[in-house]
């Protein structure tokens, strides 16, 4: 059996999770109102009477924001409902000023899909999907301006969301956390939510629940809410699932609860029961016209479709000839992807993929620097690439060319040629270094006759170093070898 076994004093435990992860959507303005849905803003600075829950405010639909639940509908492998429908979902807190939240219920936009993750030991699984709707965010209450009071922001109000609800197919922290990374490359290849857990724009709640193993049927869940990275969603996951197993086997019952996940602790807390749904007394939004799509409005949206991570990272390996896991490092974020097919376009996709996960990704972070931000270029990474697979330079020239790129971002071939580190391949130049050095170290000749054939590396290493490293490795080895073997 697969998954996360919890081994109890009564028998062993499997558990048992769903995610509803809350995508805010990326439009210029709000999906009820005109109001801007830029980050960062001063607080309460976009912020329509719609948002603020005026009364007499109408809330009109923002077409882009349904085209955006769509695309990431269809990246979600998902079927796209014709006919969906508002509804009022109704709660009271300060960060709410309508009383209520615009959303879907029983008829959303996004039907049932699945999500193919990557597990550790090179299988794969697929999560289904539930649904997707689409629906406005709250405010934001802060409690640690004042000791006395709260404040409230409502520039996230009326922010669109997506909401996307997976099927309890979870087994273990570490599918969970499998399947938000995947979600986050979808989205932000699609270019429908910037995926940022720690800006809350990409936000997780998480369902937990245990049963023994071989058991039918599923026992109490509890839900954790507002999980905001990947690796809290992971820790949560396994905390609250061995809670569940400590209370049932010391004669305990779970009762339907929400929790939070407190991160400096690893524990979660209980912050309010939660009986039923239909607590939040849903009707249908009288404001709104129910959303019928056609055909065509679904066409254009599949047109627009971008390749999507899965698709490009099999293609690198049936085409490219990369491995599945450098494959994967690539393609886990689009403009990685685009980088490198650039830097390979026309030489050896490779050997590119190793410099770029190799000195190239260390550059980057030793600089603490983005791709974007980057002094080489795809093109001169290319470039640098070429010059070592036709013998223009070897590796170790390779490296220090690297070095003076990463520093003034030049052309590896203007480098080359104005410091002159064009490898020597013609043979009798190095036969000639070669001969210098034997003649200079005879007894090491005579050892290496004799039998001390490790000596082999250091002749080499002499060669190498007469030559200032410009010498053909491979050339220098045959040559040597048969000027020492006396061949």
């Amino acid at each position: 059996m697969t998954g996360m076994i919890i081994n109890g004093k009564t028998g062993d435990w499997e558990v048992i999770c769903g995610l509803e992860i809350h995508c805010q959507i990326i439009s210029k303005s709000k999906i009820f109102s005109g109001a801007s849905t830029h980050y960062g803003s001063d607080p309460n600075e976009n912020v329509s009477f719609v948002d603020a829950g005026m009364p007499g405010m109408l809330p009109t639909l923002n077409e882009y924001c349904v085209r955006q639940a769509v695309k990431t509908g269809l990246g979600l492998n998902a079927k796209i409902n014709k006919y969906s429908e508002f509804a009022r979902k109704n709660y009271f807190y300060a960060d709410l000023p309508q009383g209520y939240q615009i959303s879907q219920f029983k008829y959303p936009i996004v039907g049932e899909g699945f999500v193919e993750i990557d597990l550790e030991d090179g299988s794969s699984k697929k999560i289904g999907i539930e649904r997707l709707h689409i629906e406005q965010d709250a405010g934001k209450s802060i409690h640690d301006i004042s000791p006395t009071k709260s404040f409230i922001d409502l520039n996230r109000a009326g922010v669109g969301l997506m909401e996307i609800v997976t099927k309890p197919d979870f087994r273990s922290p570490e599918e969970a956390g499998a399947f938000l990374r995947k979600l986050r490359s979808i989205v932000r290849y699609l270019g429908t939510c910037d995926g940022n857990m720690d800006e809350g724009s990409m936000r997780c709640d998480v369902n937990v629940s245990v049963r023994k193993v071989g058991e039918d049927g599923y026992r109490t869940r509890n839900e954790m809410k507002n999980v905001n990275s990947v690796k809290f969603v992971m820790q949560a996951i396994d905390y609250e699932a061995r809670r569940h197993v400590e209370t049932y086997e010391n004669g305990g019952m779970i009762e339907q609860e929400t929790r939070l996940f407190d991160p400096i602790k690893g524990e979660t807390r209980v912050m309010r029961k939660k009986e039923f749904a239909h607590d939040y007394r849903y009707f249908p939004e009288p404001d709104l016209l129910p959303l019928v799509l056609d055909d065509a409005f679904i066409q254009e949206v599949k047109d627009e479709m971008v390749e999507l991570p899965d698709a490009k990272r099999r293609r690198f390996v049936a085409e490219l000839g990369l491995t599945p896991y450098d494959a994967s490092v690539l393609c886990e974020d689009r403009k990685t992807a685009e980088w490198f097919e650039k830097a390979a376009r026309g030489h050896d996709a490779k050997k590119v993929a190793n410099w770029m996960m190799g000195d190239f990704f260390a550059m980057l972070n030793e600089k603490k620097i983005s791709l974007e931000e980057s002094p080489i270029t795809p093109e001169n990474l290319g470039k640098l690439v070429e010059l070592v697979t036709t013998n223009v330079i070897n590796g170790k020239t390779a490296k220090d060319v690297f070095a003076i790129m990463a520093e003034s971002g030049e052309n590896p071939e203007k480098i080359v040629d104005e410091k002159g580190l064009k490898q020597v391949t013609d043979s009798g130049e190095i036969e000639k270094i070669i001969d210098a050095v034997i003649a200079d170290n005879q007894d090491n000749v005579a050892a290496y006759r004799a039998g001390k054939v490790a000596l082999m590396g250091w002749f080499v290493g002499q060669v190498m170093k007469a030559s200032k490293g410009k010498a053909n490795p491979g050339m220098v080895n045959q040559l040597l070898k048969a000027k020492l073997d006396g061949k």
